[in-house]
């Protein structure tokens, strides 16, 4: 009786000739594996049908399975009804282009070459990857799930004018109220923001000077009330300054934020008072990390 070959996830995909991204997405709705904080985990279902976890010294956990492994396609998209961004854009009165660029936005989706692709967040929110059958482009599809997530329902009032006064009340009712009440944002910026300090003022007009477009306190895109201090939507990346490192409710409230942060595995740049008086050294550098390249 011949042996069964066992390979890796990667190779799998290779195999069966579709992204890897795709078949993953394919695996976790046939509940064969399950996303954590640190990538895939192996479920007892996914067991029973040839998965098996293995370590390698450098890399870490992977999972193989049987090279000839049956994967039911149709899985994915059983029993639910699922949204295109074309389907999201006639509700909103909106293009396909717009609401792409919203989850975009937001961290829901990447662009590829052509196309679009899921991130790990917007798995979680309802999101399938797909890929256009004809010429391999591919797409995300969403459940109702997308409909009721915050980030999403507050930038598209924000889109449509309808924000206002909610976006001021989510601010006030944040776990930040109290540092923003002590902190009043009474300084200008060079590009017109009303930032809370000089340290803010002073990130607010390099990121200005540089040409790089930028909001001041973005919500998050998770469900937790927690703003940013600058936010840079070319490359996702979050600057926060830590200042009064003496106090010990700001420290608290610092660590909180910074594991925030971690859980969701965003792109944070974290600035000192010490680096914000030497930003033209330091903040090029942190930048071209993310792919941002400045001057």
């Amino acid at each position: 009786m011949p042996t069964i070959k066992k390979i890796s996830t990667s190779a799998l995909a290779k195999k069966i000739s579709i992204p890897k991204y795709q078949l993953d997405e394919m695996l976790i709705a046939c509940k064969y594996i399950e996303k954590n904080d640190t990538g895939y985990c192996l479920t007892n279902l996914g067991q029973e049908h040839s998965g098996e976890m293995k370590k390698h010294a450098k890399f870490g956990e992977y999972i193989i399975w049987d090279e000839n492994i049956e994967i039911p396609n149709k899985v994915i998209t059983q029993g639910k009804e699922y949204y295109s961004s074309t389907k999201i854009a006639t509700r909103y009165n909106l293009t396909a282009r717009k609401v792409n660029m919203i989850l975009s936005e937001i961290g829901l989706i990447e662009k590829y070459l052509k196309g679009w692709t899921i991130t790990a967040l917007g798995s979680k929110n309802g999101g399938v990857q797909k890929e256009n059958s004809q010429n391999g482009i591919p797409y995300v599809e969403w459940d109702e799930r997308i409909f009721n997530t915050s980030a999403f329902s507050s930038i598209i009032k924000e889109v449509k004018g309808d924000a206002g006064e909610s976006t001021q009340k989510n601010i006030e009712n944040s776990k930040d109220s109290g540092f923003r009440e002590k902190f009043i944002a009474k300084h200008r910026a060079t590009d017109g923001h009303m930032v809370r300090s000089k340290a803010e003022m002073l990130i607010d007009n390099w990121l200005y000077m540089a040409e790089i477009v930028h909001a001041y306190e973005r919500k998050l895109p998770i469900e937790e009330e927690v703003y940013c201090d600058f936010y840079i939507p070319t490359g996702k990346i979050y600057i926060e300054f830590w200042g009064l490192e003496n106090e010990p409710k700001y420290a608290k409230r610092k660590q909180i934020k910074k594991d925030i942060y971690k859980k969701y595995g965003f792109k944070l740049i974290e600035l000192t008072d010490e680096e914000v008086f030497n930003l033209d050294d330091v903040l090029p550098k942190m930048l071209l990390k993310f792919g941002v390249q400045t001057y």
